[in-house]
């Protein structure tokens, strides 16, 4: 194939870069010693299994949440803050399982995609460490806006309240989605 560029009639390579190496980003699946043990794995074994192990953690750490919630929402405090604020009980419940869901994918597709990458060797060290980073982003973006933005008195007393609660269910989902990795990749 023939195109005609700034320096006159030139011709086209046969093949790109990218497919004497191997995919588009460029990397050799063959050699896949210049990626991370998770990327790698994905390029190796397809989606299909990064999916499936990412189905099972986001439904273990989603589902510690929700236990977590349902445990704290049996207590004195707990019925105390949701009085306080005017949170109904079977909604809240349904709200937790939804949001742990949320939150359990998120944790869970980012300890299988950066696995190498964060800083520790304990799979379940990493995982709480993910978790809280999530905590952090969720404090400052929902908690923070919805005590200290509304007319609610005391509005620290329940803001340290719900950091409590939600400092709890993040640990539990931490807890079990590492756990559910060590088990799925056998001692990591």
């Amino acid at each position: 194939m023939h195109y005609k560029g700034q320096g006159g009639l030139k011709t086209l390579p046969k093949t790109l870069p990218a497919q004497i190496q191997g995919n588009a980003r460029g990397i050799d699946l063959k050699k896949a010693d210049n990626t991370s043990q998770g990327e790698s794995k994905m390029l190796k074994r397809g989606s299909t299994i990064l999916s499936k192990k990412l189905f099972i953690l986001t439904i273990g750490g989603g589902v510690a949440f929700w236990a977590a919630n349902f445990a704290i929402s049996r207590t004195p405090i707990a019925a105390e803050y949701r009085a306080a604020l005017s949170i109904s009980y079977f909604p809240m419940l349904l709200e937790a399982l939804f949001g742990g869901l949320m939150i359990g994918f998120c944790v869970s597709y980012f300890l299988l995609r950066f696995f190498d990458k964060l800083p520790t060797k304990n799979a379940i060290l990493k995982s709480v460490i993910l978790s809280f980073i999530v905590l952090i982003i969720v404090t400052i973006l929902i908690e923070v806006p919805a005590k200290f933005f509304t007319p609610t008195r005391d509005a620290l007393h329940y803001f340290l309240i719900g950091v409590m609660f939600n400092a709890t269910r993040f640990l539990f989902l931490g807890l079990v989605i590492g756990y559910l990795y060590k088990r799925l990749y056998g001692s990591a």
